[in-house]
């Protein structure tokens, strides 16, 4: 008896560790259904209001490690979840850990599709470390709205 359950009480443990730790970061379909609900509120309440909303890091449009950032195809952040600082500064030549453009590039993609998914490394504001983050992007007219996920 005891052989069996000691095993099952390891195993029992172990799950329950791993429930909250995996809760605690955002899935890849929360952040597109996060980025389709920015972008019906942009044309709900009008970009003003909704922008400084969604720049508000312990509003409703924050959760967990994933928020909202909205950018003008030149590169200029217009919202920022996590850090509202960044509102209204030109961060186009920007660059990852590994000297990526990643706004260059996002503002790349969103010219050329109406949707997508991009890469590369970022400050993750729960774990407070660079981590490999996937962004989920729609363009609407000249901005891009968009929401990620940390890897």
């Amino acid at each position: 008896m005891k052989r069996l359950l000691c095993p099952l009480l390891v195993l029992a443990t172990t799950t329950l560790a791993a429930a909250p730790a995996a809760a605690s970061t955002a899935t890849r379909d929360e952040a597109v259904a996060m980025v389709k609900k920015g972008v019906a509120a942009v044309t709900a309440m009008g970009p003003e209001k909704a922008y400084a909303e969604f720049s508000t890091p312990a509003g409703k449009w924050v959760d967990r490690d994933l928020y909202l950032v909205v950018f003008r195809l030149d590169g200029t952040s217009l919202a920022h979840g996590a850090n509202p600082k960044q509102v209204g500064v030109n961060l186009m030549d920007r660059k990852d850990i590994d000297g990526k453009e990643f706004i260059r590039e996002r503002m790349e993609l969103a010219k050329a599709k109406p949707s997508f998914w991009q890469d590369y490394k970022f400050l993750n504001p729960v774990s407070k470390k660079i981590e490999p983050k996937t962004m989920y992007c729609e363009r609407q007219s000249d901005t891009v709205v968009c929401a990620g996920v940390y890897k």
